[in-house]
Order: C-alpha cells, then sequence, then structure tokens
C-alpha cells in the first residue's frame, strides 16, 4: 500500500496540472501536418529534428502569461489545493532558468523570464502547495535521452542522467523553495538502481518532498493511474488521477472535445469518494493564455467545489458501498457522509447505512432537512430523506448526513 505520510495530500482531493513548453506554438501541427496524437509528444510523433525543433525556443515570447493570476484563480476561482508545473517534459526545453542547460526558458527565448520562478512567488503568496513534473527518462533534445518507439541502443542514458537530470533536479529542489512533490513521468528502461538514486537525491535535499509513482519499479510514494484512468472500486493507500478537460495536454488548437462541467464534477466527486485526488490538467498557449473555455468550464467546476469544500477535502473511501445510485455519489469523513446529487430527485432512500443518523443538511447553505429511518420490505434499515420543495427540481447539490460514532458507514447486503 503506497504512503506518502503527507496529511496535506491525503486531503488535498484536487490540483491543476499545467503542461507548457514550446509545443504551444505548434499547437497540434508541424509544417502542415497534424499529429494524431497529444500535442505535447509532436517533436516525437512527428519526428522533427532536434535542430529544427529548438528554433521554436527563438519565438517562444508569452507575453501575456500571468502566474499570479493563475495561481489565484486556481486557489480562489476553482478550488485547487496544488498546482504541478511541467518543469522540463519530454522536449528536454527547461521552464525555468537552468544553469546546467542552456536550453530553457530564459536564456534560450526571448522570453527572458524565469517562468518556474513566478509560480513559486505566486504559490507562496496564495498558500497553493507546489509540484514539479520533470521527464526523468525520455529528453528528445538530448542525444542521450530516451524517445519512444525509436532505436535507443546507441545512448548512453547514464551519462545523461549525471549530465542533465541530476544537476536539474538539484536545481529544482534547492532554487524554488519547498517543493511538494516531484512528479516524474515514462520511467521506460530506467533501471531500480537509477530509481534508488533520483529518490535519494529527492529526499537529500527536501526529506517532505513526495516521489510520484511514475518514478519506475514501483518505488514512488503513492500510485499514479493511467491518464484519464478512473477506478471502478477503491484503492488502498494514496493515488492520484491525472486528467485533462479535453483530449491533449499540451496546447492543440485543434482540439475542442472538451468535457461538460457536470462530467468533471462527476468524476471529481468518484475519485474523491475512493479515496484519490483528482489532478486536472490545464494548457496555456503560445502567450501564456489558458483556452477560454477550459477556463470557463473550470470557473463552473470551481462553484460546486467552493460550496461543497467539506464533502471534497479531506474525504476518504468508505469502502466498498453495496450499491450505486444513477444519480448520486458518495465521500464521507469520520461520522460523516455526503450524498452529491446530480439529477432532479423527489427523496433519497439511503438502505443498509449502519450508523443512526442524526442530522441530514444542504451544505451550501446549512438548512436541516427532515428524514425518518425505518425498514424496507427487506427488513434492512432504510433512511429516507423526503427532499424539500426547492431542491427537488435542482441538481448538483451536496447533503451532509451526521451519523453516531460508527466506523462502518454502510452494512454488506445478504447473500
Amino acid at each position: 500500500m503506497k504512503d506518502t505520510k503527507q496529511q496535506w495530500f491525503k486531503e488535498a482531493a484536487y490540483g491543476l496540472f499545467v503542461h507548457w513548453g514550446l509545443y504551444a506554438l505548434l499547437a497540434g501541427e508541424y509544417q502542415g501536418r497534424r499529429t494524431e496524437n497529444i500535442a505535447e509528444w509532436i517533436m516525437n510523433d512527428l519526428d522533427i529534428p532536434a535542430a529544427e525543433y529548438e528554433k521554436l525556443a527563438k519565438e517562444f515570447d508569452p507575453k501575456d502569461f500571468d502566474a499570479d493570476e493563475l495561481v489565484r484563480r486556481a486557489k480562489e476561482d476553482w478550488g485547487m489545493k496544488y498546482l504541478v508545473f511541467t518543469s522540463k517534459h519530454h522536449e528536454g526545453f527547461a521552464m525555468y532558468h537552468s544553469a546546467c542547460s542552456a536550453y530553457n526558458v530564459q536564456d534560450a527565448s526571448p522570453c527572458g523570464r524565469d517562468i518556474l520562478k513566478e509560480l513559486q512567488l505566486a504559490c507562496e503568496k496564495y498558500g497553493m502547495k507546489l509540484g514539479l513534473y520533470y521527464s526523468q527518462a525520455q529528453d528528445w533534445h538530448d542525444p542521450d535521452g530516451y524517445m519512444h518507439r525509436k532505436d535507443n541502443s546507441g545512448k548512453d542514458y547514464q551519462a545523461y542522467l549525471e549530465r542533465k537530470c541530476f544537476p536539474q533536479l538539484r536545481e529544482l529542489l534547492t532554487g524554488y523553495g519547498p517543493i511538494a512533490l516531484v512528479w516524474f513521468d515514462t520511467p521506460m528502461e530506467t533501471t531500480p538502481k537509477q530509481s534508488e538514486a533520483m529518490i535519494k537525491l529527492v529526499k537529500e535535499l527536501q526529506p517532505d518532498c513526495i516521489v510520484s509513482g511514475r518514478i519506475g519499479n514501483n518505488m514512488g510514494e503513492y500510485m499514479t493511474t493511467g491518464d484519464n484512468f478512473i477506478p471502478r472500486l477503491p484503492y488502498e493507500g494514496d493515488w492520484e488521477v491525472p486528467a485533462t478537460v479535453n483530449d491533449t495536454w499540451g496546447f492543440s488548437r485543434f482540439d475542442t472535445n472538451w468535457k461538460r462541467p457536470e462530467d468533471i464534477i462527476r468524476l471529481l466527486v468518484k475519485i474523491n469518494g475512493r479515496g484519490g485526488n483528482y489532478l486536472l490538467n490545464v494548457g496555456p498557449d503560445a502567450r501564456g493564455n489558458v483556452p477560454e473555455r477550459c477556463a470557463e468550464i473550470l470557473n463552473e467546476v470551481g462553484t460546486y467545489v467552493r460550496a461543497n469544500g467539506e464533502a471534497l477535502f479531506g474525504t476518504k473511501s468508505a469502502g466498498v458501498y453495496p450499491y450505486e445510485l444513477d444519480f448520486a455519489e458518495f465521500t464521507c469523513k469520520d461520522h460523516r457522509l455526503f450524498v452529491h446529487v446530480f439529477a432532479p430527485v423527489a427523496h433519497i432512500d439511503l438502505y443498509k447505512c449502519a450508523n443512526h443518523v442524526k442530522r441530514v443538511y444542504l451544505l451550501e447553505t446549512g438548512e436541516d432537512i427532515p428524514f425518518e429511518r425505518t425498514k424496507s420490505c427487506e427488513k434492512d434499515s432504510v433512511t429516507i430523506i423526503p427532499l424539500p420543495e426547492h431542491l427537488r427540481d435542482r441538481a448538483y447539490y451536496c447533503l451532509g448526513l451526521e451519523l453516531e460514532e460508527r466506523d462502518l458507514i454502510f452494512e454488506e447486503f445478504e447473500q
């Protein structure tokens, strides 16, 4: 069972992933060819030579990027608790001022700014946990970095680690304040010994910094699911779902397949109800703007999150529920059960609730909701909540149930 030993991560529930790099300039297309894959993989997938791709750095000047405003929105408007930023993605371009590689946003581009430093200061200002994505194995710019589905046989991966990966990790962990976690990715042929060396370096520099599940060789401190992978049942321990608002991570002008806010809310609750965190991505464009539709969606999700934070942050899995409701999902805390209602209903019947319900209330206002406890025809306990008129035509609200002090939330059905 994975355990971060960090209470903030166990309670965080909802975070912001930010994928941003030179790929935002291409926006899914290179010399008239569109990538059929996710936009940030365009260099690898369209076989763009490193010497050609690095010319993009001379065009990268995101004058619209405002780190303070992005972090403020994430914290205050969208309701997120931590931010993970791509300090270096697979393309090999550092989005901070790296001393060990001139291929970075401050030295190689007209931007001339340390984007990560700006984000660090904004996170400190708003009390947002800062995590860093770092592509440890794939580096398509470095001659010894791995590439996906390419011939890596002649590469000296250990030399790349010592020349670039380890020095950059040291820079990131000594120059940007407390780092909450390092989000490693695609370990590929990284050996256990090499993974161990990365973990040792992280822990020597920042003992409380969490190492993500994609460090490789099953050595991470929490489990990272596949991209947009939603588990059907709870996982034990600490885990996280990285997910997109549309279909890609980096900015693509062709991807307008945006998820509905209602669907994201339900996914967030489903993940939290199974004990995990939801790390939801934005991909700023080349000027540094979050796509307008993406921001609108996150604003709508944020309205629900802010109104019902009690039922999201610091919640835990109640184990395997004995049944599902078509119109609702559950989250819980000690002696509290939360029913997130996603469709109009006239009443809610909760079968097999093991605890006596002491109070039912509407989270957003604190209004008490009448209820009764009885027996069903199968002699199982049932809590009946007849909803007041003003809720019967509504969707996307949450009820809190205060319970007597017992650990068990639901009883099992007899076979």
